[in-house]
């Protein structure tokens, strides 16, 4: 099946936090140890939201719908680009980053047998529960804007009492995302680092 990939570049993609009944997160090590992240996946051409989110769910994590509740997802799609060396040049059409719908899933059950061997090409080689915010100092530098807007936003349906605090590192690593999108932005448009 074909990816979704828009006029702009960005390919359609479903993201998954999985919050255990004691209000942590999934968190999943990419396969050889490439770092910890929220299973994700692209949509197929044709595929509803929801559709892919079950899918990737089976895919990734081997969880079926019978095994989560849904309690709600982003309000609009959540953008980021892939950094120069990651684009793929040479395939068609060209993508250039994710657009990413994020779904707040519940377990139904605590006792939910999580299976990373479910396809041939397994995303993650290990799991682990985290605390909400901590995605955040996990996931790779070019996704950490979309991680921090996703738990933000969905921080009031995760905990309707009130949401957990932020640790004394999240404002630290806010700063260092801004400015790190400043720079770029400022190398893409020519401006600073001695364009013209």
């Amino acid at each position: 099946m074909r990816d979704v990939i828009d006029t702009q570049g960005f390919r359609a993609n479903v993201g998954i936090i999985l919050l255990s009944s004691a209000g942590q997160v999934f968190l999943g090590r990419r396969v050889g140890g490439r770092g910890w992240q929220f299973p994700q996946g692209g949509m197929h051409e044709g595929e509803a939201t929801e559709e892919a989110l079950y899918r990737e769910l089976e895919e990734e994590i081997g969880l079926t719908r019978g095994d989560v509740e849904v309690i709600g997802q982003t309000e609009r799609w959540l953008r980021y680009r892939l950094p120069k060396q990651f684009v793929r040049r040479n395939k068609q059409p060209l993508c250039i980053g994710q657009k990413q719908r994020w779904f707040l899933l519940r377990l139904a059950h605590d006792d939910a047998r999580f299976e990373l061997r479910s396809t041939a090409s397994p995303e993650f080689d290990q799991w682990r529960w985290a605390d909400w915010w901590d995605p955040v100092r996990e996931i790779i530098y070019f996704k950490r804007s979309v991680y921090m807007r996703a738990l933000c936003e969905l921080a009031p349906l995760a905990f309707p009492e009130g949401e957990p605090m932020r640790p004394g590192w999240w404002r630290e690593v806010a700063k260092t995302d801004a400015m790190s999108k400043s720079a770029a932005s400022r190398h893409r448009t020519g401006r600073g680092y001695g364009g013209r």
